[in-house]
C-alpha cells in the first residue's frame, strides 16, 4: 500500500560534519570544493587520511566534469554532440565509444520507460521560456511542429564505424537529463580508482556517495520538513547510493495564471503537471538522472509502478495535490531519531548541458 502524507514541499538536505576538515594529523579528514560546472553548482567532497591526494583527486574530479562536458554539450559548438545535431537528415558521425555507449543506453530508457525519457527531446528547446519572459501560450501548430522530429527511434546507431545518425533533418538531442548523471558516476569512479574510500559528488540535485564519513557514520541524505527547510523530518542512509531530485517549483513559466513547469512531455510537446517534485534512489547517477525525468513525465500512478518493477530503485514523489507518495520499499528515518543537524541544501537540477 502506498504511504501518503500531506506536505507542502520537499527538500533534500546532505548531512556532513564539516568540522572533520579540521582533525588531527594521521586520521581522517574532510575536503570539500564548491564550484560551477556544466552550468549548475558542483560540489565534490574527498575524504581520506591524505589532504593531498584528497585535494588531487578532487581537481581530478573536476577536470573529468570538464571532459565531459566538451564531449556531450549541445551547447559547445565543438563537442561531438553538436556534430551528430549539424549532420542531422545528413550523414552518421564517426564519435568517441564512450559517448556512442552513453547513446545506446540512453535509447534502452527510452524504450523500457515508452519515450518518456527522450534524449531527441532537444529538438523542442526553442519553443517554452522558463526565464520569465513567456507570457503567451504557443500555438497547437508551433507545438504540433516542434514534435514533428522527436523520437528516440530515428537515431540510428552503427555499431561497425561507432557512429551516430539522426534520420531527419531538424532533429536534436541533448543530455540534460542524464549527463550530470553520467558525470556524477565518472568522478566517483575515477576518485576510488586514486585512494579515495569515501566522498560524494552532488551536481544541484543529482548526488552520488561512497563510503562512510570521516567519522564513521553514514552519509544521509535528510528530507526537509516543508514548513522549514532547515528543519529534518526524516532522512535516508546513504551508502554507494544514488540521489536525484527534479522539481518543477524552481524554473517555470506563468501564463494566464496557470503555472507551466519547465519538464517537457517528449511525445506531447507540452509541460507535464501532476507533480511537483520526484526523487529516485538508487545506486546508479546516470539511471537515477534519467528516471527522475521519465517519472515526472509519466505521472505519479505510471511513474510509481514502473519504479516498483525495478529492482533496486526507489522512488519519493510530491504530487500536485501536496501529498508525498514514496515507492514500496523505501523506508524513512523520522525526525525523533534524527542524526545531526543537515547542514546543505540540494536542490533540484534545472540547468542545461
Amino acid at each position: 500500500m502506498d504511504r501518503i502524507m500531506q506536505f507542502w514541499l520537499v527538500a533534500l538536505l546532505l548531512v556532513c560534519n564539516a568540522a572533520q576538515a579540521q582533525a588531527p594529523a594521521g586520521e581522517l579528514k574532510t575536503q570539500k570544493k564548491v564550484l560551477l560546472l556544466m552550468g549548475t553548482r558542483f560540489e565534490l567532497v574527498a575524504v581520506s587520511e591524505d589532504e593531498e591526494l584528497a585535494n588531487k583527486a578532487i581537481e581530478a574530479g573536476i577536470q573529468e566534469i570538464q571532459r565531459i562536458e566538451a564531449l556531450i554539450s549541445e551547447w559547445q559548438p565543438t563537442s561531438q554532440t553538436s556534430a551528430i545535431n549539424r549532420s542531422a537528415g545528413g550523414m552518421p558521425v564517426p564519435v568517441d565509444e564512450e559517448l556512442y555507449e552513453l547513446i545506446r543506453r540512453s535509447l534502452r530508457i527510452s524504450e523500457l520507460t515508452g519515450g518518456a525519457f527522450d534524449i531527441s527531446w532537444a529538438a523542442a528547446d526553442k519553443v517554452w521560456k522558463f526565464d520569465g519572459s513567456m507570457k503567451e501560450m504557443p500555438s497547437p501548430e508551433t507545438v504540433e511542429n516542434s514534435i514533428r522530429h522527436i523520437g528516440y527511434q530515428k537515431i540510428q546507431l552503427i555499431p561497425e564505424t561507432h557512429s551516430v545518425f539522426l534520420k531527419e533533418e531538424g532533429m536534436k538531442i541533448g543530455f540534460g537529463a542524464i549527463g550530470k548523471g553520467y558525470a556524477a558516476n565518472r568522478v566517483r569512479d575515477l576518485m576510488r580508482r586514486m585512494g579515495i574510500q569515501s566522498g560524494v559528488v552532488n551536481a544541484a540535485g543529482d548526488l552520488i556517495t561512497w563510503g562512510k564519513q570521516a567519522d564513521g557514520q553514514p552519509w544521509y541524505i535528510g528530507i526537509a520538513d516543508p514548513a522549514d527547510k532547515e528543519k529534518v523530518f526524516s532522512w535516508l542512509t546513504a551508502d554507494h547510493t544514488a540521489v536525484v531530485t527534479s522539481g518543477s517549483y524552481e524554473k517555470y513559466a506563468q501564463i494566464n495564471g496557470k503555472r507551466y513547469g519547465h519538464i517537457i512531455d517528449p511525445r506531447t510537446g507540452y509541460p507535464v503537471s501532476g507533480l511537483k517534485s520526484v526523487t529516485i534512489i538508487c545506486p546508479d547517477a546516470e539511471l537515477a538522472d534519467a528516471l527522475a525525468t521519465a517519472v515526472f513525465v509519466l505521472g505519479k500512478e505510471e511513474g510509481l509502478y514502473l519504479v516498483n518493477q525495478l529492482k533496486g530503485v526507489e522512488c519519493l514523489l510530491v504530487t500536485d495535490e501536496n501529498e508525498m507518495v514514496t515507492s514500496d520499499q523505501l523506508h524513512l528515518h523520522y525526525y525523533k531519531n534524527k542524526p545531526a543537524s543537515a547542514k546543505a541544501a540540494i536542490p533540484a537540477k534545472t540547468s542545461k548541458i
